[in-house]
């Protein structure tokens, strides 16, 4: 895939699948990335099999998982808590795969203010246990940066990649916005070169300020980012905005990107941007 233009998906923000669906073709998505929070996973057979329907009815859309649970952590010093949290990540990694998923996303540390009560070394044995229990069948656990905890700082960040064998979901708006970025001890590349040839999921967007995400204003905005991105085997960038306006002209921006890379082949990076027409503001 290296250089080559991905797959742009859009997460399920809409309760119709049927108009989702429609919005994802009319938009020119090429997918969904559905998100599970607790409330919303199946806990009857029934249940699941409405589920299963309902994915189906996204065909022929492609559809990977993003596990939003808070508070859910393998590491949890509390014995009982981590149990619980093991029970729930392979539940929901074998529910993916009767789905016919191939690719989870999951957290360390989302929703808390610290990660005092989270253990390092149980972390990384019960990740790298959930890691090989997905690939038994057939799901690739990709772990998610954040923008503050564990996942914020490149250094620990790389080490859950590598000692646990996680596929990555980077964020780039997490990584813009994490303290160790915003203080200029590491840098966005940090979040990358490591582990390059891991990164098999990104969500785009401009940064996360209060709990939001917001779109980009132009190319500028983006594009050293996704520059870097495109190095490597990603090949679905989940456009993660939940309002249609600022998703769609999100979209557009990575389209002028996009475009930009084709007219300009010779031109990457920071160079393209001052190219006549890269800037493309939300209108």
């Amino acid at each position: 895939m290296i250089g080559t233009q991905p797959k742009l998906a859009l997460c399920n923000f809409m309760e119709d699948v049927d108009a989702l669906k429609s919005f994802a073709f009319s938009g020119g998505f090429d997918g969904v990335d559905w998100t599970f929070t607790l409330e919303d996973l199946p806990r009857s057979v029934s249940q699941e099999t409405m589920l299963y329907d309902r994915i189906l009815r996204l065909n022929p859309l492609e559809v990977r998982y993003h596990c939003a649970f808070r508070e859910v952590d393998l590491g949890d010093v509390d014995t009982v808590r981590a149990a619980e949290a093991r029970r729930i990540l392979q539940n929901t990694c074998r529910l993916i795969s009767r789905l016919d998923g191939e690719c989870m996303t999951i957290h360390m540390g989302l929703g808390r203010d610290s990660m005092e009560n989270l253990h390092w070394e149980r972390t990384l044995e019960s990740l790298g246990e959930l890691v090989e229990y997905g690939r038994k069948l057939g799901v690739r656990v990709c772990l998610e940066n954040l923008a503050s905890g564990w996942s914020s700082r490149p250094e620990l960040f790389e080490r859950l990649i590598r000692k646990t064998g996680a596929g990555v979901t980077l964020d780039i708006g997490h990584a813009r916005v994490c303290p160790s970025v915003e203080c200029q001890q590491y840098s966005f590349e940090d979040f990358i070169f490591p582990h390059e040839h891991q990164i098999f999921n990104a969500h785009i967007y401009h940064e996360e300020r209060d709990e939001t995400h917001i779109p980009p204003r132009s190319v500028q905005d983006l594009a050293p980012r996704l520059e870097l991105l495109m190095g490597g085997p990603c090949d679905w960038w989940v456009l993660e905005l939940r309002e249609e306006a600022s998703l769609m002209a999100t979209r557009r921006i990575v389209e002028d990107y996009f475009q930009s890379r084709v007219c300009f082949p010779h031109f990457q990076g920071e160079e393209a941007l001052n190219l006549p027409g890269a800037a493309v503001g939300l209108s």
